[in-house]
This record gives C-alpha cells, sequence and structure tokens, in this order.
C-alpha cells in the first residue's frame, strides 16, 4: 500500500499527505447527478476525476468504498427555496411519473458513464430511497438547536451556527459580507434571515413529489440527501468527499454545516473539487446555446461540433488537464487529443511486437518513477500523459532496433504500460475493439492473398490489394520477416 500521495484539500487551501482514518479502507463520497435531463459533456469531468482518484487509490492498495448518488428527487431551482423541483417539471411537461423520469435519465447517465470508462461506484443510493434517513437527520440538527420550523418548513438557522462554528469555511465566504449583499423584505418568506436554507419544505398543492413527515408533506432541502447518505454508508467522519467546484456553494457549504451541526465536525477530512469545462471561456449552459449532450458530443449532433469525438477521445481530453484547472473545449483541441490517443495506443500495439535483446539499453524505473510522482502529486494526470508519450518515442525505437530491450524489462514495461495507461487512466483501445471483432479476419485473408500474389511475382494484384486498403484506412507497412497493418 502507498502512502506518498498528496491531494488539494479545498477546506484548508494546501496539498495534504493522504491518510485515511482507517487504513487500508476509504471512504469517498461524491456528488452524482441530478436525473432531469441527458447527461452533457460537464457530467464527464467530475465522473472522470473521481473515477481516476477510485482507480488510483485501489492500485496503490487501498480498500475503497465508493459512494456516488443520484439526485431523483430533484430540488428547486433557488438553492431548494424557491421555483420549481426540475425533475417535476419534467414529469409535467413530458406528463409522467417524476419516477419514469428519473428512471429514464439514470439509465442514459449510466450508458454515457460506460461508454466513457467509468466504474460503477461501489454503492450508488438515491435521494428517494433515503427519505426516513433525511427527516432523522433534520430531527437531529432541530434537535441540536441549529434550525427552526416556520409553516410547515424547517431551515438551518445559519447566524445562530456562525456564532459557534464558521459557516463559510469550506468556500472562503464570510457570512457578514453574504448578509451585506442581500435585503431583507418584509412578510416575504418564512425564513428568519435571507441565508438561511431549507432542511426540509413543505409542498405547495401542485407539488408531485412529497412525503409525510413530523412537519409536513414535503420534500427534502436539496443539501440534505448528501449529508444522510454520506453518514448512512460511509459513517460520521470519513476520508473523501468529491464535486464540481460549483457544488462548493451552496452545497457543499450547506452539507459541512449540516454535519457540524449533528456531530461537530463536517463529515470528510478531504473535500476535493474538480475545474469546470467551459466553451470559449464561458461556463455551459442551455441559454447560451452552447450546452452539449454527450450523445451529441458522440454523434457530431450539435452546431458546434466539427465531427463527432468517441467517448475515449472525451476521456483523455479531459484528462491532458489537471483536473482543478479550467478546461475549455474546442474543435481543435478535441481532435488534437484524438490523435494523440491513437499515437498512444499504436504505440502500446507496438509494444506487443517488440523482440527482446540480451541487454537493455533503456531504463524501466525511469517511467515508473515520473508515473508515480505526477500521480502522487495531487493526481497530475498531464505529467503522467507527457511521461508515456516519452516513453512512445522510445517504444518506436526499440521496435526499430534502434535501442534494446531485455526480456525481463520487457516484460515489466508492457505490464506497467498496460497498468497506467488502462487500469489507471481508464483508456481503451477503441479502433483496436473495432478490428478485433470483423476487420481482422477480413484484413488477414486480404494479406495472405497479397503475400500469394508477391510470391507469384504477380506485382500488379499486390499492388492493388495494398492500394485499396489504403483507401479505406488500413495502412500496410511491409517487414523482411512479413507485415504489420493498422487502422489509420
Amino acid at each position: 500500500m502507498e502512502s506518498g500521495l498528496m491531494l488539494y484539500n479545498t477546506l484548508t487551501r494546501s496539498k495534504e499527505v493522504f491518510q485515511p482514518i482507517n487504513p487500508p479502507s476509504v471512504g469517498l463520497y461524491v456528488c452524482g447527478p441530478t436525473v432531469y435531463g441527458d447527461p452533457h459533456l460537464g457530467h464527464a469531468r467530475p465522473a472522470i476525476t473521481f473515477d481516476l482518484l477510485f482507480r488510483y487509490l485501489r492500485s496503490a492498495g487501498y480498500k475503497v468504498r465508493y459512494v456516488r448518488n443520484i439526485t431523483d428527487v430533484g430540488h428547486l431551482e433557488n438553492d431548494a427555496d424557491e421555483g420549481e423541483d426540475k425533475i417535476s417539471k419534467k414529469a409535467r411537461l413530458e406528463q409522467l411519473e417524476p419516477m419514469e423520469v428519473a428512471h429514464y435519465y439514470t439509465e442514459r447517465y449510466h450508458d454515457a458513464m460506460r461508454a466513457l470508462g467509468v466504474l460503477s461506484p461501489s454503492i450508488e443510493p438515491t435521494a428517494s430511497g433515503h427519505i426516513i434517513e433525511q427527516i432523522e437527520f433534520v430531527r437531529k440538527i432541530l434537535d441540536s438547536g441549529y434550525a427552526y420550523i416556520s409553516n410547515g418548513s424547517v431551515y438551518f438557522d445559519v447566524e445562530k451556527y456562525n456564532r459557534v462554528y464558521r459557516y463559510g469555511a469550506l468556500s472562503g465566504r464570510r457570512l457578514e459580507d453574504m448578509l451585506g449583499g442581500t435585503r431583507e423584505l418584509d412578510g416575504q418568506g418564512d425564513k428568519h434571515s435571507t441565508v438561511d436554507f431549507a432542511l426540509w419544505k413543505k409542498a405547495s398543492p401542485e407539488h408531485i413529489m412529497r412525503w409525510p413527515s413530523p412537519w409536513s408533506d414535503g420534500f427534502p432541502g436539496w443539501h440534505m440527501e448528501c449529508s444522510a447518505m454520506s453518514t448512512k454508508y460511509l459513517g460520521e467522519r470519513f476520508d473523501i468527499h468529491g464535486g464540481g467546484m460549483d457544488l462548493m456553494f451552496p452545497h457543499h457549504e450547506c452539507e459541512m454545516a449540516q454535519n457540524t451541526a449533528v456531530t461537530g465536525h463536517g463529515g470528510a477530512k478531504y473535500w476535493i473539487h474538480n475545474n469546470m469545462i467551459t466553451i470559449n471561456g464561458q461556463k455551459m449552459g442551455k441559454s447560451l446555446g452552447n450546452f452539449i449532450t454527450l450523445e451529441e458530443m458522440f454523434t457530431g449532433g450539435h452546431r458546434m461540433l466539427e465531427q463527432a469525438y468517441s467517448p475515449m477521445t472525451i476521456r483523455f481530453f479531459i484528462l491532458q488537464a489537471h483536473y482543478r484547472s479550467t478546461l475549455d473545449f474546442s474543435n481543435e483541441a478535441l481532435q488534437a487529443a484524438e490523435k494523440g490517443l491513437d499515437r498512444l495506443m499504436k504505440a502500446v500495439e507496438t509494444l506487443r511486437k517488440i523482440v527482446p535483446g540480451e541487454v537493455s539499453s533503456v531504463d524501466v524505473d525511469d517511467l515508473e518513477r515520473r508515473y508515480r510522482e505526477a500521480m502522487d502529486d495531487d493526481l497530475n494526470s498531464p505529467l503522467v500523459i507527457a511521461a508515456l508519450f516519452d516513453w512512445v518515442r522510445i517504444i518506436n525505437q526499440l521496435y526499430e532496433g534502434k535501442q534494446t530491450i531485455s526480456a525481463s524489462d520487457l516484460e515489466r514495461l508492457r505490464s506497467l504500460v498496460d497498468k497506467i495507461v488502462f487500469d489507471v487512466l481508464g483508456l481503451r483501445d477503441e479502433k483496436g475493439e473495432e478490428a478485433n471483432d470483423m476487420v481482422t479476419p477480413l484484413v488477414e485473408m486480404l494479406l495472405e492473398m497479397r503475400t500469394k500474389a508477391k510470391v507469384a511475382k504477380d506485382w500488379a494484384t499486390s499492388d492493388m490489394i495494398r492500394d485499396r486498403m489504403s483507401a479505406i484506412g488500413i495502412r500496410v507497412k511491409d517487414r523482411k520477416d512479413g507485415y504489420d497493418w493498422e487502422i489509420e
């Protein structure tokens, strides 16, 4: 089990050595999607970021319980206080049961995640399946004195909480500034203060999704589900809480306050947030016309896309940037990622064809060291990829006979590359998969015909087969001892 991993903790705003609470077990909780629409490009980044963390922790010898929730209750537009529940709204517009909407889009999300190579979490709880736990958590906050009942709804008393703890510790905000930036309207609403947030909301007559509670028929506040479910499956104190930077405030801030009100601490030891994917420097949004679903990415069916991009191209594109940096979408960047991924996968295939020598002129430890140092430095996947591309050049030199490698070192190199590329980065050779399904037997048959034509000195037929294969994207390279081929 490795112990050199450094993670950037949003709570302390610094990199910290990762020290699990109960090693070798690790509790990881990540906020999943609200399932009221097709998964989009923005969903891909947190999913891939925390899939990378999940994979690396497991490769380092930890036993990880990874919990990723599904928000199928929905929440109101304005911090769980105003507007219409998103899933209920979708159900009303499409004349469906809310759970039909939730199930349909949950399945769409799962399909997209599988395509992106995102592993299933250990547990995937739903908000609707944990209403009892959420009601109980609200009751505990009321008992602690940090909440109040108003007209059938229950609100968190932020100002009272802030007198004992600090509201804003995670996001770096000051309550005084938040209060100064708001204006109280007499007689408006049930809250004591504009900064208070709903723990339980009394349902209006037209609200579809509702459950009985000691306070009213209603539904839990948005932030409540994560407090209840993380506590249920990981305990009151667990290792890592993750999610997108857009969730830091108010969602994670409120969640941490809820946990602290009940247990005296915020729940997670490490809070980790990935940055956003932007398009031309702007956050994605339907109102801006730059909202691209993953299905549109896979098919090329959006006006901003010059072509379709495969799931592995999108994954590689995301991994090329550090998870805490902004990642700006462009066709040029995705096309470069597509070419880079193709080059990497060709090198992996070439590695299978290298014939070992007596001694090594290369140092396999270099790749191992650079991989470990990069991943231990807050999951620095761009540096891992840079190291891999340095070794792509070395692999090609080994294949061409310009360098040599012993049998034992070759076995180590193959195992290490497979581990980094497939097990930790989670990439797949999509072209190789396509070739293996049907193309390979047909190509081999054509190349056998070409070999026979060459033996018979039928150069016209030999050249015709080669040229026709090239025209459909299959490149043939003749060698002294046979031939190689690849899909371009």
